[in-house]
C-alpha cells in the first residue's frame, strides 16, 4: 500500500544579506500584577524568534558585517525597525529586519 505523501510546512524564504527574517511572538494579555489587558491595547511586540539569517553585509569599505545572533534564539528588535510580511493563506506574519535593528538576544 502506498504512503500517503507528507505536507511540508517548511519555509522557504531566504533574507537578503544584511537581513534576518523573524517571527515576533506575541505580547502578554495580562500584566505581571494580574491585570487583563484589553484588545485595544495594540502595541507592537518587540520581541521574536529569528527564522533565517541572510549572508553577511559587505560594506562600501569592503568590510563584512556578520550578525551576532543564530537562527532559532529569540531577539528583541527596534519597535519600528523591519518591514512586515504576511504570507499566503494562514496570514502567518513575518518581519524582515536589518542585522543592525536588532538590539539584544534574550537568554
Amino acid at each position: 500500500m502506498a504512503r500517503p505523501k507528507k505536507k511540508t510546512t517548511a519555509l522557504k524564504l531566504k533574507p537578503m544579506a544584511g537581513y534576518a527574517l523573524i517571527e515576533p511572538v506575541e505580547l502578554e494579555k495580562k500584566t505581571a500584577a494580574g491585570i487583563v489587558l484589553p484588545d485595544t491595547h495594540d502595541e507592537k511586540s518587540q520581541r521574536g524568534k529569528v527564522i533565517a539569517i541572510g549572508a553577511p553585509q559587505i560594506t562600501d569599505s569592503g568590510k563584512e558585517i556578520k550578525p551576532e545572533f543564530k537562527v532559532g534564539q529569540t531577539v528583541i528588535y527596534k519597535k519600528w525597525g523591519g518591514d512586515e510580511v504576511k504570507l499566503g493563506i494562514s496570514g502567518r506574519e513575518l518581519i524582515f529586519v536589518k542585522f543592525e535593528d536588532v538590539l539584544a538576544v534574550v537568554k
